[in-house]
């Protein structure tokens, strides 16, 4: 890597380590603490995407980690700029998503004095994060961008962050004159001991600047399972009558690697579930994938994979699988892979390179009977729903209109589930088409993903139609970034479930207390709100409505246009006995 030029400003060398990163966007909402990372960033060609909300730039920054590999980034301004972002940053850390946050700080030599937005910001992010570096050195700088990302991807993926104080980004003649002018004139000693102080001190932040350097990214490797792991796997899937597999979001973290995974379960041959990111792994239509009765599936199997999938409230802490079942558990996290129950083989490494080592090593292991067995209570469930899908009321049927987009939606799209009752209905009926192509939350369960999932989707897969599934009560968090997808270009296709009310808890609320308190909304005109910024809104009262308003929907979103379609729901029992805590 040859030498960087002499930076004019601390914010282009932080600029200068995200261009050798191979960093695309910078997603971001201004404030003077971080200005010039944003400009020098542009400089060097990234894309700076301003957003409506902090957390709307570390979701963004999420996805495009997810959909890549490559740790996404974002960049906000100190104190509340940083304080909005922590529920984004603890998403992606159980998500165990690669990002890396920079955020900015108060300068050097007036944290803890009452400077404008400084708060101890350690404490606050510290526990979401692999890494708080807190930079105190100009030429510190990017080294501290490169540890960041080395430490977002290395083992088990997650979130860093760099604290970038003010008076280190700015151009070393500027801080200079600002200290100097806050040093004053004055004779007395009091004033000759501050402007030592301050001399001093600013000679410390420049230390080591006009020397030479160069912006690298490190190689970090994915971790792998040992062999001897990958061979007991091989006998213990070999010697099961009914080996079962469950496949989830950690098993994608070599993201571009996703279609030599998907061949890999392939050549295995057994029955597979597919979870969170992981849906679309294999498309829409395999053999091997099962979509229901998950449960009754683990409870019969007597070998079961669990490939980046943890033993917590998913799979009842472990009580799923039976006692008497020998349980491989691929993960990346030791801990992980012995949550709640102790597996018979813990293969700790990539789940995805331990699935290609496996399939590798076994061949296809077919048990044609009990892949029958499944097959046939799964369509047995897919008529069902069909049957249940035929249903009439005043408005519409969530599982018809589930049925029709899932129809129309085009070959590329890319799904972002964000809501409650509404989405956990998409996820039994929409069938991603290939793999990436689904984005949830994951295991923290947040509302308010949609927005800056779908930026992050819809930069990284320019072209792909991009749908957001949003509940009526989740919709609430991301409406201002229709601004965003405006001013940005980004034609995503939202489709909003209006019942009136947050369903998923109001069901059991309702049920063991006997009130609907605080779960009740209004059937509001969301589709006028996104046409007060500009984008497209489609209200849907009827069935009859639907696919129609879908095919405007995408129409719209090719001729580059953001659209809203919003669907009065009728009320359904299709998740009657679901939980919600």
């Amino acid at each position: 890597m040859k030498a960087e030029p002499i930076a004019t400003h601390g914010g282009d060398r932080v600029a200068a380590a995200l261009q050798a990163h191979a960093v695309h966007f910078v997603f971001t909402l201004c404030g003077g603490h971080i200005s010039p990372i944003l400009t020098a960033s542009k400089a060097r060609g990234i894309r700076v995407v301003d957003v409506r909300d902090e957390a709307t730039a570390v979701f963004a920054a999420d996805a495009t980690a997810r959909l890549t590999g490559t740790p996404g980034v974002a960049a906000v301004t100190a104190g509340p700029g940083l304080t909005n972002t922590i529920t984004a940053l603890k998403n992606a850390q159980l998500a165990q998503s690669p990002l890396v946050l920079l955020g900015g700080a108060a300068p050097t030599a007036l944290q803890g004095r009452g400077a404008l937005q400084d708060i101890d910001q350690r404490p606050l992010v510290a526990p979401h994060v692999k890494l708080f570096r807190k930079v105190a050195r100009v030429a510190d700088l990017a080294p501290a961008v490169e540890a960041a990302f080395a430490a977002a991807r290395e083992g088990v993926p997650g979130p860093a962050f760099v604290e970038c104080p003010v008076d280190l980004l700015y151009d070393e003649a500027s801080i200079r004159q600002w200290y100097a002018d806050a040093a004053g004139k004055g004779t007395a000693i009091a004033d000759r001991l501050l402007r030592w102080y301050l001399n001093r001190h600013v000679e410390k932040m420049f230390a080591g600047s006009a020397a030479p350097w160069s912006a690298r990214a490190r190689d970090v490797p994915a971790p792998r399972a040992p062999e001897a792991s990958v061979a007991r796997a091989a006998a213990l899937l070999s010697a099961a009558q009914r080996p079962l597999a469950v496949i989830g979001s950690q098993a994608l973290a070599c993201a571009d690697a996703a279609d030599r995974i998907a061949a890999a379960v392939t050549r295995l041959g057994i029955p597979v579930y597919l979870s969170g990111m992981a849906r679309g792994l294999l498309g829409r239509e395999h053999p091997l994938q099962l979509r229901h009765l998950r449960r009754q599936a683990l409870r019969e199997a007597d070998c079961v994979l669990l490939a980046g999938v943890p033993c917590d409230f998913r799979l009842d802490y472990g009580r799923h699988v039976r006692r008497s079942a020998k349980l491989i558990a691929a993960n990346r996290s030791a801990r992980e892979a012995r949550m709640n129950r102790r597996p018979d083989l813990a293969a700790i490494g990539d789940a995805g390179l331990f699935l290609e080592a496996l399939a590798a090593k076994c061949g296809t292991i077919a048990r044609e009977a009990w892949l029958a067995e499944l097959r046939t209570r799964d369509a047995a469930r897919e008529a069902q729903i069909d049957r249940d899908a035929e249903a009439r009321g005043e408005h519409v049927n969530p599982l018809a209109f589930f049925r029709a987009l899932d129809r129309i939606a085009g070959d590329d799209a890319v799904f972002v589930a964000d809501g409650g009752d509404f989405v956990a209905t998409a996820s039994y009926i929409v069938r991603p088409r290939a793999p990436l192509a689904w984005l949830d939350p994951g295991v923290f369960g947040t509302l308010g993903v949609g927005a800056g999932f779908a930026l992050g989707a819809a930069l990284v897969r320019p072209g792909a139609e991009v749908w957001i599934v949003f509940g009526d009560g989740a919709c609430g968090w991301s409406l201002a970034e229709f601004d965003t997808f405006m001013r940005h270009g980004i034609p995503v296709i939202a489709v909003v479930g209006n019942d009136a009310g947050w369903t998923q808890i109001a069901r059991e609320q309702v049920k063991l207390l006997g009130d609907d308190v605080g779960t009740v909304l209004a059937r509001t005109d969301y589709d006028r709100v996104a046409a007060g910024f500009g984008a497209e809104g489609i209200a849907v009262r009827t069935i009859a409505e639907v696919e129609p308003a879908l095919a405007r929907a995408r129409e719209l979103a090719r001729a580059g246009r953001p659209v809203l379609v919003n669907v009065w729901l009728d009320k359904t029992d299709f998740r009657e006995g679901s939980i919600s805590m």
